[in-house]
């Protein structure tokens, strides 16, 4: 099969791995590359107080989920590196406090 590819040419299209295996590949060398937190459009100002948030309520969010499924949690390592790279340490050693004793307000 032909699919159309840059340059205005036809190329054979390449075998594609399966899904996960792909989506697994991109997320473990986007784990190696890693430097900082990249630009999140969802948080364009330069206060990025609840992007840090957000990013702590994620990690959470998908280990829950993915260990519910009894499924492997490697890929909610991005959240977490990048939560770490964004929030003072006493934000998350207070949140992981609070997430301990029952009274965490972010919604997991």
């Amino acid at each position: 099969m032909l699919s159309w590819k840059a340059g205005l040419r036809f190329m054979p299209q390449e075998q594609s791995k399966p899904l996960d295996l792909k989506m697994a590949e991109d997320i473990a060398t986007k784990l190696q590359n890693y430097r900082t937190a990249p630009f999140d459009a969802r948080f364009p100002n330069q206060n990025q107080t609840r992007n840090c948030f957000y990013n702590y309520l994620d990690y959470h969010r998908c280990q829950k989920s993915l260990d519910a499924k009894g499924v492997d949690t490697a890929p909610c390592d991005w959240y977490k590196r990048v939560y770490k790279s964004l929030c003072p340490m006493s934000w998350i050693q207070k949140w992981d406090d609070q997430r301990a004793e029952g009274t965490f307000p972010g919604k997991i």
